[in-house]
């Protein structure tokens, strides 16, 4: 489908938003993974930050609407950038892993922006999260908070109306749950190893120094 006022509004309007971990049920858990197989890009290709000569590669699968990861990008992972990504020991990939519509579309508003302003627009995402994914009219509310990252409400309505970019999204999304285990958001492959939860700084720095 692609996304209408109205057929956003119907299907934001069924989804359980909450601040836990959201999860996907039935699903095999992974404890690692191929590593090859796990960084090749999907149809979108991925958004990296990092040296690519690094020793240590993170994959972090979010949702938009996942409190935790929410909680993890204001908390842990400004240090994790600063500490590991920035001084050349990690090299940090995020994909979309979409739980609900509301996520589909932050996702694709993001993917629709400057290509160099998507980690920047992702930050300011989770940053205000509770302004634009938890209200009543979460059309309007995503609308009013894209206003702000420069989009006009027709480019709003033509981003989320690109089925393009909407499968593209979704099948980041499947992937990673068929192929890799993803079940539950945030969910990371460090060096390949499954680890899930918003981990903190410690416990990330500790599986990171582990792998150096």
């Amino acid at each position: 489908m692609t996304f209408s006022r109205r057929n956003f509004l119907q299907a934001a309007s069924g989804l359980a938003l909450t601040a836990g971990i959201a999860s996907l049920p039935g699903v095999a858990l992974a404890e690692s993974v191929d590593m090859d197989a796990l960084l090749t890009p999907g149809p979108l290709g991925d958004k990296i930050l990092g040296s690519e000569d690094a020793p240590v590669t993170i994959v972090e699968y979010a949702s938009m609407t996942c409190g935790h990861c929410a909680n993890f990008h204001k908390k842990t992972y400004p240090a994790l950038k600063s500490d590991y990504i920035e001084t050349g020991k990690v090299r940090f990939i995020f994909r979309e892993f979409p739980l609900d519509a509301v996520a589909a579309a932050a996702f694709m508003l993001a993917r629709s922006a400057p290509a160099d302003k998507y980690f920047e627009i992702v930050d300011i995402m989770f940053e205000q999260q509770r302004s634009w994914a938890f209200t009543d009219n979460p059309y309007n509310s995503l609308l009013n908070f894209s206003k702000q990252i420069g989009f006009t409400q027709e480019s709003f309505e033509e981003a989320l109306t690109n089925q393009g970019l909407l499968d593209a999204v979704n099948a980041v999304r499947d992937r990673g749950a068929n192929e890799f285990g993803v079940n539950s958001t945030p969910t990371f492959f460090i060096n390949g190893e499954k680890h899930s939860g918003a981990l903190s700084i410690e416990d990330m720095g500790k599986i990171i120094e582990d792998n150096l």
